[in-house]
């Protein structure tokens, strides 16, 4: 009899406690569904402000803070791997002889001696410098290049060759400076006969090598000066020149002295080495906002 009033009460206790399980799960539900409910008043979220016109004047424009007007750069796509180039860039040489003839003569206007080889642009020694058929202002230049192996040769006499911009006026050293002493002003990464780089990165010759150039011709107001040519130079991803402002033309044993340029063409030197060039092309530079790169397109 015990028994059957024990098993009696235990039952009871079982279903006050399913009960009150039920009603806790129904409350929830409730809530969920009250929330829900909630939700789809409030309506889809509201976009995000694209720009303002509230806002103070930047200092020397006229363009206001955020500014809704001003116009965004285009839409370019980058390379797809590091140093390739990008969808707005020239591309000076790829690897084929047809690069060559297209974009490349040689300093009287006629067709190069300098031949591909292994896919690479390769400096026929005593065939002179070549240079662009396109002139360029400023620039970002992607270029690489590789020293003779083995070496041959001592300081300039080894691995020498140069990046030239505005006709020729100012260099960008080419040198096998890889355990190979010479004056600092001379030696691979330099802008000649001014500025030595900030430390030497070269590579051991044979190996190639990267340049990564911004140049910025000179500015001149009435004839005279107002803005010297600057160069900002990294060889294989480490800075040698920041923005630095070169004193006039480059030359072995002078520095030049300003006169009035224009547009001009990109050289690179035959200095009686087989110095070998690839995957050049060149990002064509404007003030900024006044590039073709800064106007709205969308």
């Amino acid at each position: 009899m015990k028994s059957q009033v024990l098993s009696a009460i235990l039952l009871t206790v079982a279903l006050a406690i399913a009960c009150l399980g039920q009603k806790a799960d129904g409350n929830q539900t409730d809530k969920k569904s009250e929330a829900t409910a909630q939700a789809g008043k409030a309506g889809p979220a509201r976009p995000a402000a694209t720009g303002y016109m509230d806002t103070p004047l930047i200092p020397g424009t006229k363009w206001h803070i955020h500014d809704d007007t001003r116009p965004r750069p285009a839409v370019i796509t980058p390379g797809m791997n590091p140093g390739d180039p990008p969808s707005d860039a020239v591309v000076l040489f790829s690897g084929k002889e047809s690069d060559i003839a297209q974009s490349w003569e040689d300093q009287k206007g006629q067709p190069t001696k300098w031949k591909v080889v292994e896919g690479a642009m390769e400096c026929v020694p005593k065939s002179g410098y070549i240079r662009t058929k396109q002139e360029f202002g400023d620039v970002q230049l992607h270029i690489e290049f590789a020293c003779p192996t083995p070496p041959g040769g001592n300081s300039q006499g080894r691995g020498n060759s140069g990046v030239f911009f505005s006709d020729g006026n100012f260099e960008v050293q080419v040198l096998d400076s890889y355990e190979n002493k010479s004056y600092a002003d001379g030696q691979c990464g330099a802008l000649y006969g001014q500025h030595p780089p900030l430390v030497n990165a070269c590579r051991k010759p044979g190996e190639w090598q990267t340049y990564d150039i911004v140049y910025h011709m000179p500015r001149f107001e009435g004839g005279k000066l107002a803005k010297p040519a600057t160069a900002t130079v990294f060889h294989n991803g480490v800075l040698l020149h920041e923005k630095r402002e070169l004193m006039g033309p480059t030359g072995h044993k002078k520095i030049g002295s300003y006169a009035p340029i224009g547009k001009g063409s990109l050289q690179l030197q035959d200095h009686g080495n087989p110095v070998r060039y690839r995957n050049i092309w060149v990002r064509e530079l404007e003030q900024y906002e006044n590039s073709p790169t800064q106007l709205d397109k969308q």
